[in-house]
Protein backbone atom coordinates (compact mmCIF):
# COMPACT_ATOMS: atom_id res chain seq x y z
CA UNK A 1 0.00 0.00 0.00
CA UNK A 2 1.58 3.24 -1.14
CA UNK A 3 0.85 6.70 0.10
CA UNK A 4 0.17 7.79 -3.42
CA UNK A 5 -2.41 5.11 -4.21
CA UNK A 6 -5.43 6.78 -5.72
CA UNK A 7 -7.71 4.01 -4.53
CA UNK A 8 -6.77 4.58 -0.93
CA UNK A 9 -8.87 7.41 0.49
CA UNK A 10 -6.48 7.77 3.40
CA UNK A 11 -3.65 8.55 1.06
CA UNK A 12 -5.38 11.62 -0.42
CA UNK A 13 -3.79 14.87 0.57
CA UNK A 14 -5.75 16.79 3.13
CA UNK A 15 -6.66 20.43 2.75
CA UNK A 16 -4.58 23.16 4.21
CA UNK A 17 -5.68 24.24 7.63
CA UNK A 18 -7.28 27.66 7.62
CA UNK A 19 -6.93 30.43 10.11
CA UNK A 20 -7.83 29.91 13.71
CA UNK A 21 -11.50 29.14 14.10
CA UNK A 22 -12.09 28.68 10.34
CA UNK A 23 -12.79 25.32 8.62
CA UNK A 24 -9.85 23.72 6.66
CA UNK A 25 -9.54 24.66 3.02
CA UNK A 26 -9.97 21.92 0.36
CA UNK A 27 -7.15 21.12 -2.08
CA UNK A 28 -7.11 22.89 -5.39
CA UNK A 29 -9.71 21.52 -7.75
CA UNK A 30 -11.84 19.80 -5.12
CA UNK A 31 -15.08 20.95 -3.58
CA UNK A 32 -15.04 21.51 0.17
CA UNK A 33 -17.09 19.05 2.14
CA UNK A 34 -20.57 20.33 2.95
CA UNK A 35 -21.23 21.05 6.59
CA UNK A 36 -23.95 19.02 8.27
CA UNK A 37 -27.35 20.68 8.18
CA UNK A 38 -28.35 22.39 11.37
CA UNK A 39 -24.86 22.23 12.91
CA UNK A 40 -22.70 25.36 13.28
CA UNK A 41 -19.14 25.34 12.07
CA UNK A 42 -16.20 24.68 14.32
CA UNK A 43 -15.31 27.65 16.40
CA UNK A 44 -18.67 29.43 16.09
CA UNK A 45 -20.67 29.81 19.28
CA UNK A 46 -23.96 27.98 19.30
CA UNK A 47 -27.02 30.17 19.71
CA UNK A 48 -29.74 28.41 21.66
CA UNK A 49 -33.28 28.74 20.42
CA UNK A 50 -35.35 30.96 22.75
CA UNK A 51 -37.96 28.94 24.55
CA UNK A 52 -40.56 30.37 26.92
CA UNK A 53 -39.61 29.26 30.37
CA UNK A 54 -41.67 29.08 33.50
CA UNK A 55 -42.94 32.47 34.53
CA UNK A 56 -42.38 34.15 31.15
CA UNK A 57 -45.41 35.79 29.57
CA UNK A 58 -46.81 34.02 26.58
CA UNK A 59 -47.42 35.87 23.38
CA UNK A 60 -51.00 37.00 22.89
CA UNK A 61 -52.82 35.76 19.79
CA UNK A 62 -52.99 38.21 16.90
CA UNK A 63 -55.87 40.65 17.11
CA UNK A 64 -58.28 41.07 14.17
CA UNK A 65 -57.55 44.02 11.95
CA UNK A 66 -60.01 46.91 12.03
CA UNK A 67 -61.76 47.91 8.77
CA UNK A 68 -60.12 50.59 6.67
CA UNK A 69 -60.77 54.05 8.04
CA UNK A 70 -61.83 52.93 11.52
CA UNK A 71 -59.68 53.05 14.66
CA UNK A 72 -58.40 49.70 15.98
CA UNK A 73 -60.41 48.09 18.73
CA UNK A 74 -58.50 47.62 21.94
CA UNK A 75 -59.76 44.63 23.98
CA UNK A 76 -60.82 45.57 27.46
CA UNK A 77 -59.53 43.35 30.22
CA UNK A 78 -60.91 43.31 33.72
CA UNK A 79 -58.21 43.63 36.35
CA UNK A 80 -58.16 40.95 39.00
CA UNK A 81 -59.92 41.99 42.17
CA UNK A 82 -61.67 45.05 40.73
CA UNK A 83 -65.49 45.21 40.52
CA UNK A 84 -66.97 44.86 37.09
CA UNK A 85 -68.43 47.93 35.47
CA UNK A 86 -72.14 47.92 34.75
CA UNK A 87 -73.16 47.75 31.11
CA UNK A 88 -74.65 50.78 29.42
CA UNK A 89 -78.31 51.19 30.35
CA UNK A 90 -78.10 48.93 33.42
CA UNK A 91 -78.27 50.17 36.96
CA UNK A 92 -75.56 49.19 39.45
CA UNK A 93 -76.76 47.21 42.43
CA UNK A 94 -75.74 49.71 45.10
CA UNK A 95 -78.21 51.50 47.38
CA UNK A 96 -78.85 54.99 46.15
CA UNK A 97 -76.95 54.41 42.88
CA UNK A 98 -79.83 53.04 40.78
CA UNK A 99 -81.73 56.34 40.46
CA UNK A 100 -79.56 58.69 38.40
CA UNK A 101 -82.59 60.27 36.72
CA UNK A 102 -83.90 61.91 39.89
CA UNK A 103 -87.16 61.51 41.78
CA UNK A 104 -90.54 62.19 40.20
CA UNK A 105 -92.47 65.26 41.22
CA UNK A 106 -95.67 65.12 43.22
CA UNK A 107 -97.64 66.64 40.33
CA UNK A 108 -96.44 63.98 37.90
CA UNK A 109 -97.50 61.24 40.31
CA UNK A 110 -100.97 62.71 40.73
CA UNK A 111 -101.36 63.18 36.98
CA UNK A 112 -100.37 59.56 36.30
CA UNK A 113 -102.86 58.35 38.92
CA UNK A 114 -105.68 60.35 37.33
CA UNK A 115 -104.83 59.07 33.84
CA UNK A 116 -104.79 55.46 35.03
CA UNK A 117 -108.14 55.93 36.76
CA UNK A 118 -109.62 57.41 33.62
CA UNK A 119 -108.31 54.64 31.38
CA UNK A 120 -109.27 51.73 33.61
CA UNK A 121 -112.42 53.17 35.19
CA UNK A 122 -114.10 54.68 32.14
CA UNK A 123 -115.99 51.59 30.98
CA UNK A 124 -116.98 50.37 34.47
CA UNK A 125 -118.18 53.88 35.32
CA UNK A 126 -120.42 53.98 32.26
CA UNK A 127 -121.89 50.58 33.16
CA UNK A 128 -122.61 51.75 36.71
CA UNK A 129 -124.47 54.80 35.42
CA UNK A 130 -126.59 52.70 33.05
CA UNK A 131 -127.43 50.28 35.87
CA UNK A 132 -128.56 53.12 38.13
CA UNK A 133 -130.74 54.60 35.40
CA UNK A 134 -132.39 51.23 34.73
CA UNK A 135 -132.97 50.65 38.43
CA UNK A 136 -134.43 54.10 38.97
CA UNK A 137 -136.81 53.77 35.99
CA UNK A 138 -138.29 50.50 37.21
CA UNK A 139 -138.88 51.50 40.83
CA UNK A 140 -142.57 51.51 41.90
CA UNK A 141 -143.37 54.66 43.80
CA UNK A 142 -146.40 53.42 45.76
CA UNK A 143 -148.66 50.34 45.86
CA UNK A 144 -152.13 50.40 44.37
CA UNK A 145 -154.69 50.40 47.21
CA UNK A 146 -157.64 51.70 45.26
CA UNK A 147 -159.41 48.35 45.38
CA UNK A 148 -159.29 48.20 49.17
CA UNK A 149 -162.39 49.22 51.12
CA UNK A 150 -162.07 52.18 53.45
CA UNK A 151 -160.76 51.04 56.80
CA UNK A 152 -159.62 47.65 55.48
CA UNK A 153 -156.10 47.85 56.84
CA UNK A 154 -155.39 44.23 56.07
CA UNK A 155 -155.91 44.85 52.35
CA UNK A 156 -153.67 47.90 52.42
CA UNK A 157 -150.93 45.96 54.28
CA UNK A 158 -151.10 43.14 51.75
CA UNK A 159 -150.73 45.65 48.91
CA UNK A 160 -147.55 47.07 50.46
CA UNK A 161 -146.14 43.60 51.11
CA UNK A 162 -146.75 42.49 47.54
CA UNK A 163 -145.12 45.59 46.06
CA UNK A 164 -142.09 44.71 43.86
CA UNK A 165 -139.20 46.76 45.23
CA UNK A 166 -136.35 44.61 43.87
CA UNK A 167 -133.75 45.83 41.38
CA UNK A 168 -134.18 44.64 37.78
CA UNK A 169 -132.01 41.73 36.73
CA UNK A 170 -130.48 43.72 33.90
CA UNK A 171 -129.24 46.36 36.33
CA UNK A 172 -127.72 43.67 38.57
CA UNK A 173 -125.88 42.17 35.58
CA UNK A 174 -124.50 45.58 34.60
CA UNK A 175 -123.23 46.24 38.13
CA UNK A 176 -121.54 42.82 38.33
CA UNK A 177 -119.93 43.31 34.93
CA UNK A 178 -118.65 46.75 35.93
CA UNK A 179 -117.12 45.31 39.11
CA UNK A 180 -115.33 42.54 37.18
CA UNK A 181 -113.96 45.01 34.65
CA UNK A 182 -112.72 47.28 37.42
CA UNK A 183 -110.96 44.36 39.14
CA UNK A 184 -109.36 43.24 35.87
CA UNK A 185 -108.20 46.77 35.16
CA UNK A 186 -106.64 47.09 38.61
CA UNK A 187 -104.74 43.81 38.20
CA UNK A 188 -103.56 44.96 34.77
CA UNK A 189 -102.11 48.14 36.27
CA UNK A 190 -100.37 46.17 39.02
CA UNK A 191 -98.90 43.73 36.49
CA UNK A 192 -97.57 46.52 34.29
CA UNK A 193 -96.16 48.40 37.26
CA UNK A 194 -94.48 45.26 38.58
CA UNK A 195 -92.92 44.13 35.30
CA UNK A 196 -91.87 47.44 33.74
CA UNK A 197 -92.36 49.97 36.53
CA UNK A 198 -94.81 51.93 34.38
CA UNK A 199 -98.58 51.98 34.03
CA UNK A 200 -100.07 53.74 30.99
CA UNK A 201 -100.40 56.94 33.01
CA UNK A 202 -96.83 56.77 34.33
CA UNK A 203 -95.52 56.05 30.85
CA UNK A 204 -97.33 59.10 29.48
CA UNK A 205 -95.77 61.33 32.15
CA UNK A 206 -92.35 59.60 31.92
CA UNK A 207 -92.05 58.30 35.46
CA UNK A 208 -91.62 54.78 36.84
CA UNK A 209 -91.71 52.84 40.12
CA UNK A 210 -88.49 50.96 40.98
CA UNK A 211 -86.74 49.38 43.95
CA UNK A 212 -84.69 51.90 45.85
CA UNK A 213 -81.80 49.46 46.38
CA UNK A 214 -81.37 48.21 42.81
CA UNK A 215 -83.30 50.50 40.49
CA UNK A 216 -85.15 47.50 39.03
CA UNK A 217 -88.94 46.96 38.75
CA UNK A 218 -90.76 45.65 41.81
CA UNK A 219 -92.30 42.52 40.37
CA UNK A 220 -95.98 41.62 40.57
CA UNK A 221 -95.89 40.49 44.21
CA UNK A 222 -94.25 43.60 45.62
CA UNK A 223 -96.35 45.84 43.39
CA UNK A 224 -99.47 44.22 44.85
CA UNK A 225 -98.11 44.66 48.39
CA UNK A 226 -97.43 48.32 47.60
CA UNK A 227 -101.05 48.83 46.53
CA UNK A 228 -102.29 47.18 49.72
CA UNK A 229 -99.95 49.34 51.81
CA UNK A 230 -101.58 52.47 50.40
CA UNK A 231 -104.24 51.99 53.10
CA UNK A 232 -101.79 53.64 55.51
CA UNK A 233 -101.64 56.71 53.27
CA UNK A 234 -105.37 57.44 53.59
CA UNK A 235 -105.84 58.34 57.28
CA UNK A 236 -105.33 61.89 58.59
CA UNK A 237 -106.77 63.47 55.45
CA UNK A 238 -104.52 61.41 53.19
CA UNK A 239 -101.29 62.48 54.87
CA UNK A 240 -99.32 59.67 53.23
CA UNK A 241 -100.29 60.88 49.77
CA UNK A 242 -99.20 64.44 50.63
CA UNK A 243 -95.89 63.28 52.15
CA UNK A 244 -93.88 63.32 48.86
CA UNK A 245 -94.26 67.11 48.76
CA UNK A 246 -91.57 67.55 51.43
CA UNK A 247 -89.90 64.12 51.56
CA UNK A 248 -86.31 64.08 50.26
CA UNK A 249 -86.99 60.90 48.27
CA UNK A 250 -90.55 61.87 47.29
CA UNK A 251 -91.94 58.73 48.97
CA UNK A 252 -95.35 57.95 50.37
CA UNK A 253 -95.74 55.79 53.47
CA UNK A 254 -96.35 52.77 51.23
CA UNK A 255 -93.12 53.48 49.34
CA UNK A 256 -91.16 53.55 52.59
CA UNK A 257 -92.68 50.25 53.72
CA UNK A 258 -91.83 48.28 50.55
CA UNK A 259 -88.61 50.20 49.73
CA UNK A 260 -89.77 51.70 46.45
CA UNK A 261 -89.25 55.10 44.83
CA UNK A 262 -90.86 56.86 41.89
CA UNK A 263 -88.25 58.28 39.51
CA UNK A 264 -88.19 60.10 36.23
CA UNK A 265 -87.65 57.83 33.23
CA UNK A 266 -85.42 58.65 30.30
Amino acid sequence: MSFGDPNNPYSQPQGQPGPYGQPPQAPYGQQPPAAPQGQPGYGYPQQPQPQPGYGYPQQAPPQPQAPYGQPPQVPQQQAYGYPQQAAYGQQPGMPGMGIPQGYASWGARVGAYLLDGLIVGLVPGVLYIIALVVAAGSTVKAPDTSYCAPGNYQCISDAYNNMDTGMPVFAVVLIALAALLGLAGGLFLIAKEGSTGQTPGKKALKIRVVREATGQPLGFGMALVRKICHVVDGPLCGLGYWWPLWDEKSQTFADKIVGSVVVRSQ
